[in-house]
């Protein structure tokens, strides 16, 4: 049994050695890194903003947090993405149609009843060379490319992007031993501060994983490692500091969206080159117009109309 963990370090070298990795085993397999998103819970938590949108439709500023993931996954190399949905997944699979400003390969499994974090992978097919597996909601700045590469030189059956929280005890904490009958105090902290090492939602998995994951049966990503562990397969804990919020909870959301204006450039690299009509990016092959789409250009999500019973979804014509 062995669960390792490695730094994600930021600097401009190991940034290029993370893209020659990638660059190899696209060059070695013959086919482009892919990357599966799950999109399918109900988000329960976030209500009532969820009960007229799906999670990953939440808009952070002006786009849907999936938009701005797919954009981030396309950004770094990723060429096919499939997207899992459930709740409200025609709406998911409607949006992304009309906002693939990469001309990304998009396709979907719809789960029909909920399968848990992971247990839609087993819907899929032909996932025959190492993938990347990432929740829809979650905003942040991590490399993928990077993370893809390292788990592949690793030979981990499974890495998990992991990042650092503290949790504050606001209560003062007793230790305590049991003596028969009686509890004998030994130590006492006050207020304490406590240091995790937390999942970011983020996964990077070999094929092999699959043999762990039935078909039809639900099955979350805890539960996924832990069975992984106990078989003595190799998990590795992948380390960043990069920028990262879940979107599971109503104030993670307003800091997300808060958030966003300041770090656009740093979340959303490659907007720049959409705006000219360009992109720079060695990942993409060809030159990108602005207006890929002729009937839908644009989806408006405005966050403050989320704050009562509905929400406004605009779909904007071409701008002459």
């Amino acid at each position: 049994m062995r669960l390792a963990s490695t730094a994600g370090r930021g600097t401009a070298t190991m940034e290029s050695i993370g893209r020659l990795k990638l660059e190899r085993q696209q060059t070695d397999t013959g086919l482009m890194p892919r990357a599966v998103i799950l999109a399918g819970g109900r988000g329960m938590r976030l209500r009532p903003y969820t009960a007229v949108l799906p999670k990953p439709l939440l808009p952070i500023g002006d786009r849907p947090v999936l938009d701005i993931v797919l954009s981030q996954l396309g950004f770094a190399g990723f060429t096919r993405l499939t997207v899992a949905t459930g709740y409200m997944g025609e709406l998911i699979e409607a949006v992304l149609t009309h906002r693939n400003r990469r001309r990304l390969q998009i396709d979907y499994v719809r789960e029909q009843e909920p399968l848990g974090t992971v247990g839609a992978l087993a819907m899929i097919d032909d996932l025959n060379e190492p993938f990347l597996v990432m929740n829809g909601d979650v905003l942040t700045d991590l490399d993928y490319r990077r993370l893809y590469a390292d788990h592949v030189e690793s030979g981990a059956i499974a890495t998990i992007a992991s990042t650092t929280r503290h949790v504050q005890v606001s209560l003062g904490v007793l230790e305590c031993e049991q003596e028969g009958a009686l509890t004998r105090l030994t130590g006492y902290i006050e207020k304490p501060r406590l240091t995790y090492a937390v999942s970011m939602g983020v996964y990077c998995f070999a094929p092999a994983v699959l043999r762990y994951i039935e078909r039809g049966q639900a099955l979350d990503l805890p539960d996924l490692a832990l069975r992984l562990i106990e078989a003595g397969e190799f998990v590795q804990a992948w380390h960043s500091d990069a920028y990262w919020v879940d979107l599971g909870r109503r104030e993670d959301y307003e800091t997300a969206v808060e958030d966003f204006e300041r770090m656009r450039g740093r979340l959303l690299p490659d907007e720049a080159d959409f705006e000219s009509g360009t992109a720079t990016d060695p990942s993409v092959t060809e030159t990108l117009a602005p207006d890929v789409d002729p009937v839908v250009t644009d989806v408006q999500l405005q966050p403050q109309s989320l704050h009562g019973t509905g929400a406004n979804i605009v779909l904007a014509p071409p701008q002459d």
